[in-house]
């Protein structure tokens, strides 16, 4: 699968092996030299993230304990003290492996055991590389439970932390939390994708020497500022109606300020026009709380949006560019009902959160049918509530259940988080960056509504969309969090922050 300019390819374990094989029998480049040159950056990270004491190598039998030889190599030959320690037979090397092994000066390796990490400030991690999947066994397990145990000891891990698999983020028993990551060639998925993510530490990509030309195809990217680009800039002439008119329906007794923040967010993302569709005896609060927005009254059933208030919403929509259902909206069974509805009718692009999702729990495949674009919003219990799951089997193995739930609904499925997914109904997957505290907070959520929204708005398909949006999103926490500091932003805030974040793509 070729993926957009717009998203930096993260190939999975099968790909990143291609792409060395075409390296290596089609380019012929030495497959010591590729060797060399990640055994060279593994070194280099090292030496930054550790910069004195004591390093204990800690190897395996494959070609991530040939790259652990290459450094300990380098770093003894720049003069530090490096222990090398073989977890298994180091007399079964084969290969590369085996040739670096006769090139390693000093002391030869010697059998892992947890007291010999004693008096070492740092450890490389090259015991199980991106072909790993599933649950560690012994002795590594028990070589990945030691480093763990150390606290303090800073941790390089090659190409992948140990335990973590490299395609998904997923894992499954015990895994090294490393202070860094040197990936070869390309950062691969499970690096920036949880669980994965909290083991990977700083990652840093290593040019190994692989030609031009090699297979890049992929199906998961970091999504970069180029996913913004397709945002059209107001240009003269122009108008309000032009620039992309968004409804924004939920809203209920007590919780008015969800729409109220997707309102403000839409339009400081570039909407030309919003309009808030809430319950007729809170609108008061929306005419006082959005000067530039129009604010709609409608049916309502103990200041919760219900089915009579269906037709009055299908009408307001055949004046806008796409549709936010969900923010503030309420739990009750009416409402639901209500969600569902305007959801199968609505011929616009729809955008849900919140308890517009909520509403659909269990019921993900009704969306299936709808001929318009779709996007869903959700977090891990949100989705887990959609895919009638257990909100821990999510966060164990999100690019998995992104994909199914995008899949069964047809829609393109957002799983909110750090590592924030953009899947597809095909399996393409956009990954954000993250990195950004400040968003954890209440009503962030709303902000990427609004958002989302605007751009849909603006005609962008809605796998863009939802990426530009997520870029967006996640940059305006940085901007705030320079601001005012990442433990105090609240979600206006970010609203504020929108205009500069979108100036720095």
């Amino acid at each position: 699968m070729t993926l957009p300019g717009w998203l930096d390819p993260l190939p999975d374990a099968a790909r990143q092996r291609a792409a060395d094989e075409w390296a290596i029998e089609q380019q012929h480049v030495p497959s010591l030299d590729l060797m060399e040159r990640a055994g060279t950056g593994l070194a280099r990270l090292v030496e930054d993230v550790v910069p004195d004491g004591r390093i204990a190598v800690v190897v395996g039998k494959g070609n991530n304990g040939g790259d652990g030889l290459v450094a300990a190599r380098l770093l003894r030959e720049a003069g530090r003290g490096v222990d090398v320690l073989a977890v298994g037979a180091i007399e079964e090397l084969r290969g590369d492996p085996k040739a670096n092994l006769g090139r390693l000066p000093g002391a030869a390796p010697r059998p892992f055991a947890p007291e010999a990490l004693d008096g070492c400030a740092g450890a490389v991690d090259a015991l199980l590389g991106t072909g790993f999947s599933g649950e560690p066994r012994d002795p590594i397990k028990g070589a990945i439970a030691a480093l763990e145990a150390r606290e303090g000891l800073g941790v390089v891990a090659a190409d992948v932390p140990s335990g973590v698999d490299a395609s998904t983020g997923e894992v499954h028993g015990v895994a090294v939390h490393a202070k860094a990551t040197a990936t070869f060639h390309r950062a691969k998925p499970g690096l920036w994708i949880a669980p994965g993510k909290q083991h990977a530490g700083l990652v840093r990509v290593v040019e190994i020497g692989i030609p031009p030309g090699a297979p890049e195809d992929a199906d998961v990217g970091l999504i970069e500022p180029a996913a913004l680009d397709a945002a059209p800039p107001r240009a003269a002439g122009s108008t309000k109606f032009t620039e992309g008119a968004v409804l924004i329906v939920g809203g209920s007794l007590g919780l008015t300020g969800a729409p109220s923040m997707s309102s403000e967010s839409a339009q400081r993302t570039g909407a030309g026009y919003v309009t808030a569709c809430v319950p007729r005896s809170v609108n008061y609060v929306f005419e006082l709380r959005l000067l530039e927005a129009m604010s709609v009254p409608l049916p309502e059933d103990d200041g919760a949006l219900g089915p009579e208030a269906v037709d009055a919403v299908l009408e307001h929509a055949q004046r806008a560019d796409a549709i936010v259902l969900g923010p503030g909206l309420g739990r009750a069974d009416g409402t639901f009902a209500f969600a569902r509805s305007v959801a199968a009718q609505v011929e616009l692009p729809l955008l849900l959160d919140a308890d517009g999702l909520n509403a659909h729990a269990g019921k993900l495949e009704d969306l299936a049918a709808r001929k318009a674009p779709t996007v869903l919003t959700p977090h891990a219990g949100e989705l887990a509530r959609l895919l009638e799951i257990d909100a821990d089997a999510v966060g164990a193995r999100r690019l998995f259940h992104a994909r199914d739930a995008a899949r069964r609904s047809q829609a393109v499925v957002l799983l909110k988080g750090d590592d924030t997914l953009v899947a597809t109904p095909a399996g393409e997957v956009g990954v954000s960056r993250g990195g950004s505290g400040a968003l954890a907070t209440a009503g962030t959520g709303d902000v990427l509504s609004g958002a989302i929204g605007a751009l849909l708005s603006k005609r962008l398909p809605a796998f863009r969309a939802a990426c530009a949006g997520t870029w967006l999103h996640a940059t305006a926490g940085q901007v705030a969090a320079e601001r005012v500091g990442a433990e105090v932003v609240i979600a206006r805030d970010v609203i504020e922050a929108l205009p500069e974040a979108r100036r720095r793509r």
